[in-house]
């Protein structure tokens, strides 16, 4: 069943925001969308967190846009894994996004010109200390659930770290505790790529009312091929070639489009270079680079989950070589070490890392059975 048209609101915050930088941001918005309903104890609250191109739209239909889906409809909705008629569930687009939070394209205040490549660097902490002004605004004490998949997955981790009191459960999907050199140096190409790109301006294209797609474009391409797995990839595409009825099988022996998967490949990029800004990217891949929270802890996750209350479940995927199960199990260790109560799926499914966001059954399932096993706690 579908939520059916959602709306959503802007929230303003006056007071300054102190970011892990040492700078601050003061008089920003957040965009929220809200399903379900808050009950009088205000304890059946879900924050979902989301990941590098998503935003607050987490479910339903757009009001502007009745093509627009949520990025997690399938999971989130009256009777679906996160059940919208037992839970009121909140989408926040994060700092610095491009979905109408303040970020790099919103009017600096103080120019009365666009933040460009001057909008501070955030962390997955800061998006964590906004998003506890979002429940303050909701008058939500403790959220029953904080989840998230990818980078959402460390900012719902982050909650249970930074506001152990104000998160009874935290569903980590297809995540990690920190980035792998590997996946340090996927950001790096990617970023370059828009680095690099003649139109990117030094960050302050909007001036010269240009956009750096060919580097958006790349830098999607490089991060769809780390979202898939070789097996998914061999059964869509494998070695097909682009041909019009009638043409031979012959190669053409150029540097255009000849197999399906660099048409997918070229759409998907081009797609991005659409709705995405480039300073946004660069944010965004740099926070997922910096979240570390065993660091301060000598690299000791399990001393930095030490006051870590709520129950967890954590889920990865066995093809999911960007955020490997090897990643999910470091958390679950963690949780052991410090005798929290904690549930563990490895799903067996081929579609890389993206499985989180498709529709399994029994990835849907283990979701189900424990959000039903958090709505026996939940006052109607």
């Amino acid at each position: 069943m579908s939520l059916g048209v959602v709306k959503p609101e802007i929230l303003h915050f006056a007071e300054p925001l102190s970011l892990q930088s040492g700078a601050s941001i003061a008089d920003y918005n957040l965009v929220v969308e809200t399903y379900g309903q808050l009950n009088a104890e205000k304890n059946n609250a879900v924050l979902i967190c989301h990941a590098l191109n998503a935003s607050h739209h987490v479910a339903g239909i757009s009001a502007d846009d009745p093509e627009n889906i949520g990025w997690w409809d399938n999971m989130v909705g009256p009777g679906k894994p996160v059940d919208t008629n037992k839970f009121f569930v909140i989408g926040v687009n994060n700092l610095g996004s491009c979905f109408g939070s303040t970020g790099p394209m919103s009017i600096n205040p103080a120019t009365g010109k666009p933040y460009g490549a001057s909008f501070p660097v955030v962390t997955v902490e800061d998006w964590v200390n906004a998003q506890a002004r979002v429940a303050d605004h909701f008058q939500i004490e403790k959220f029953a659930a904080v989840m998230g998949g990818s980078l959402g997955g460390m900012q719902a981790m982050a909650w249970s770290m930074m506001y152990p009191n104000r998160v009874a459960n935290c569903i980590v999907v297809a995540s990690t505790p920190k980035l792998s050199a590997q996946n340090i140096a996927f950001n790096e190409v990617a970023r370059s790529a828009i680095l690099s790109d003649p139109d990117f301006h030094g960050g302050d294209y909007y001036a010269h009312n240009v956009k750096p797609r060919r580097g958006l474009r790349v830098a999607r391409m490089i991060g769809h091929i780390t979202y898939l797995s070789d097996d998914d990839m061999a059964e869509k595409f494998g070695r097909e070639l682009r041909r019009a009825e009638g043409d031979s099988d012959e190669y053409n022996f150029s540097f255009d489009v000849e197999f399906e998967v660099e048409s997918y490949l070229r759409y998907q990029g081009e797609k991005f270079a659409d709705y995405f800004d480039a300073n946004t990217y660069l944010l965004i891949t740099r926070a997922l680079d910096y979240f570390d929270p065993a660091k301060a802890y000598a690299n000791n996750l399990s001393a930095a989950m030490k006051d870590v209350v709520a129950k967890f479940l954590v889920v990865s995927f066995t093809t999911d070589w960007r955020f490997a199960p090897d990643r999910s199990r470091e958390i679950v260790k963690a949780l052991l070490d410090n005798k929290l109560d904690v549930s563990y799926g490895e799903i067996d499914a081929p579609h890389g890392h993206d499985a989180f966001l498709l529709e399994d059954p029994r990835y849907h399932g283990l979701v189900r059975a424990y959000f039903e096993q958090i709505a026996m706690g939940v006052n109607p």
